[in-house]
């Protein structure tokens, strides 16, 4: 069952982004009228969400694709860059492989159709925000079966240490350092150090690059 808060029983802390007042107004409603959601910020193009995203902190980020000045996936892109805890949701018209693909690549967690219920985009919001990837019926087989061709394709993974891979499996599911160090019985430094060997080994630079080949692979539905 979702739980209707996010860590700790706090709201889910949300910011709306379409380039559609009326749209925003309508989806702003739904989520705050569902409980457990708050809206703290909107934004109408990419440019806009990335700084709202700065000054906001949400916990997720609900965003279109279709935008103006600075487009949806590169949005996406810099914002999970520059803090990869904040999760993306895409609600999105478009049902098309390549803008479900791309945003995929680019980092987002979930992709929704805006035909989805207002029940099931306040279901997807808390979700996405326990680190469980969320896409609507219609485009889930297209996402796994993309995750699946790229596995099939890849290379053998460079070694890593047993600790290494129960590491890198908490990050697939999206566990915080702090968290992962409790699971694991360790500091948040040594999390951040074994972290760092697994993204030199992978030859990965960031954390959600991480988090996105661990999920490639299926790690996110590994057992703890």
């Amino acid at each position: 069952m979702v739980s209707e808060a996010g860590e700790g029983g706090s709201p889910v802390r949300v910011l709306i982004v379409d380039d559609h007042p009326v749209w925003r107004d309508g989806v702003r409603a739904d989520l705050e009228r569902s409980g457990g959601i708050e809206v703290v910020a909107e934004a109408s193009d990419g440019g806009e969400a990335i700084e709202r995203a700065r000054e906001a902190m949400p916990d997720l980020v609900l965003m279109d694709l279709n935008l103006p000045t600075v487009q949806g996936t590169e949005a996406i892109r810099r914002i999970v860059e520059e803090t990869p805890s904040i999760k993306v949701l895409v609600l999105s018209a478009s049902a098309a492989e390549a803008d479900v693909l791309e945003a995929v690549k680019v980092g987002a967690s979930g992709y929704l159709l805006k035909s989805a219920t207002s029940a099931e985009l306040s279901a997807a919001v808390h979700r996405v925000r326990a680190g469980e990837p969320v896409f609507s019926p219609s485009l889930a087989a297209l996402v796994l079966g993309e995750f699946r061709r790229i596995s099939a394709g890849a290379e053998s993974e460079p070694g890593l240490t047993p600790r290494e891979t129960e590491v890198l499996k908490l990050v697939a599911k999206g566990y915080t350092y702090r968290e992962i160090a409790d699971k694991l019985f360790l500091s948040t430094k040594t999390v951040q150090n074994h972290v760092q060997n697994i993204l030199t080994k992978l030859q990965l630079r960031k954390r959600y690059e991480l988090m996105r080949y661990a999920i490639q692979r299926g790690l996110d539905r590994a057992p703890d």
